[in-house]
């Protein structure tokens, strides 16, 4: 029994893990999309700013063109943690699977389990039907 209380233990830990890191992945894709929008606002400002919208040409802000190559680079690091997400989805589901097995398999050898009497007890209760 007390090998089966760490088992779930175990298992509780490793699903909050996962819960964990489903979290963490979900935040840094919404910092990603965020930083993505704000280089968006930025590289307009700017081109406004210069009157020239025009990625090709040769006078195109070096400021703004950098922008929308780390725009670029936020972009496609959220869309590779979107496939890390899906994954990590799976991942959890797993997990509480197995947590809800191994608790179900405990409650079920808890109900199956006898309740031992001490010598104590027995004797006590024996003293309480006999009324002595």
């Amino acid at each position: 029994m007390k090998s089966l209380d760490t088992l779930i233990r175990l298992k509780r830990f490793q699903a909050e893990e996962k819960r964990r890191h489903l979290a963490q992945i979900e935040t840094m894709i919404a910092d990603f999309d965020r930083m993505a929008r704000d280089l968006e606002r930025e590289i307009a400002a700017e081109e406004e700013r210069s009157g020239i919208t025009d990625t090709q040409h040769f006078a195109y802000s070096t400021y703004a063109r950098a922008a929308a190559t780390r725009r670029d680079n936020m972009r496609r690091s959220a869309d590779e943690l979107k496939g890390q997400l899906s994954e990590a989805r799976l991942a959890l589901d797993d997990a509480l699977d197995e947590l809800k097995k191994i608790e179900a398999l405990g409650e079920r050898e808890r109900i199956e389990a006898p309740v031992e009497m001490t010598p104590r007890n027995i004797a006590g209760r024996a003293r309480a039907v006999l009324g002595a």
